[in-house]
């Protein structure tokens, strides 16, 4: 089954990539690895969440903010590769969660995107990550998430 079929059944639809925010580009690709830049939930939601988790934010809207971050994610790669298909697999992901210096519910919330990855791409879809809290990350988002995933020839 290809992806954009798998997307279709969760009933998912990946936004339009969200353009970098600096001098950088969305993904670069050595080898057969593919570095996708830090990502936030921007895209696909009807307002760009701002604050952190623990203060304006619980845990279960960061996972919500997580999930559509992966979901730009999605789209980032597809505009570079033209087809999620070419995905052999998510090799890491890395989110910093915008918190309160109490919250200490970081995986939770950085779960959204990892169960969104093993939902489209199943067992190639599991992946190892890191997850850090941050006084404060780019435009105050409640996250940001980085990536690395494996491209086939």
């Amino acid at each position: 089954m290809d992806i954009e079929t798998r997307l279709s059944e969760l009933g998912l639809e990946l936004p339009q990539a969200s353009d970098p925010q600096g001098s950088y580009c969305n993904c670069v690709r050595t080898g057969n690895l593919l570095y996708v830049s830090g990502k936030g939930p921007v895209a696909g939601l009807s307002k760009v969440p701002k604050g952190k988790l623990g203060q304006e934010y619980t845990t279960e809207e960061g996972y919500t903010f997580a999930k559509a971050t992966g979901l730009d994610i999605l789209a980032a790669i597809k505009l570079e590769l033209g087809s999620l298909d070419k995905v052999a697999r998510v090799v890491k992901l890395q989110g910093f969660v915008n918190a309160t210096s109490d919250f200490e519910q970081h995986p939770k919330v950085l779960d959204g995107c990892s169960d969104l990855m093993a939902d489209v791409f199943g067992e190639k879809g599991v992946h190892a990550r890191s997850v850090f809290g941050a006084m404060s990350v780019r435009g105050n988002l409640p996250i940001i998430i980085d990536s690395i995933f494996e491209i086939a020839d």
